[in-house]
């Protein structure tokens, strides 16, 4: 199948050229840190950032795509559900 953008550099602004479900666990880390989360059913996400940070995004909502680089989604404080990570 043709790509017509094959050719250009990935960034961070632009789409994600990959993804995977995400299983929240506080001791194994993300096989990828990704670009941003897709949420499905909304709740609280806890993350650990690329930097190290942790920090819980409370109320998402369904459907939202939240732009943090993160490499692990803990189970602990995270009640949303149908997350998958894009890269």
């Amino acid at each position: 199948m043709p790509d017509r953008f094959s050719n250009n550099a990935a960034s961070l602004s632009g789409p994600a050229s990959h993804a995977f479900t995400i299983t929240p666990s506080d001791t194994a880390d993300l096989a990828e840190a990704v670009r941003a989360l897709y949420v499905g059913s909304g709740g609280a996400v806890s993350v650990r950032t690329v930097s190290g940070a942790s920090v819980t995004f409370l109320t998402v909502a369904g459907g939202a795509i939240l732009p943090v680089r993160a490499d692990r989604v803990f189970q602990t404080g995270t009640t949303a559900a149908d997350i998958v990570g894009l890269i």
